[in-house]
């Protein structure tokens, strides 16, 4: 178990030390038409046919993950924040501003957020 846990410790730092920026890969079919899916560090939406869009999974309110789909918004569960999937903005919640944009490479079959 140790072996496994070093192995796995280093190679994520060897990664980091390359500075490789996380991205995230989905199937366009995947991705609900008027809603979206949630990938490590990214939201994945699709708010209308063929439409797709990416935002980060930090909410701008404390730093806290966006963890929750229902539907055409996102919402994180620390303090109740919720997101539009059309524009990232603040639906309701004691967030102030909207959800921060990841860059979204169209691939064919496939799209892909990273880091802007």
């Amino acid at each position: 178990m140790f072996i496994l846990g070093s192995a796995a410790t280093f190679a994520g730092a060897f990664l980091a030390a390359c500075g490789q920026e996380p991205t995230a890969e989905l199937a366009k079919t995947e991705v609900p038409v008027g809603s979206a899916v949630i990938m490590d560090r990214f939201i994945i939406a699709q708010p209308t046919e063929g439409n797709f869009v990416a935002y980060s999974t930090m909410c701008p309110h404390q730093g806290a993950k966006i963890t929750v789909v229902n539907g055409d918004e996102v919402r994180c569960t620390k303090h109740g924040s919720t997101f539009s999937i059309v524009d990232g903005s603040v639906t309701s919640g004691p967030s102030e501003s909207g959800m921060m944009t990841a860059a979204l490479a169209d691939n064919g079959d496939t799209v892909t957020a990273s880091n802007q």
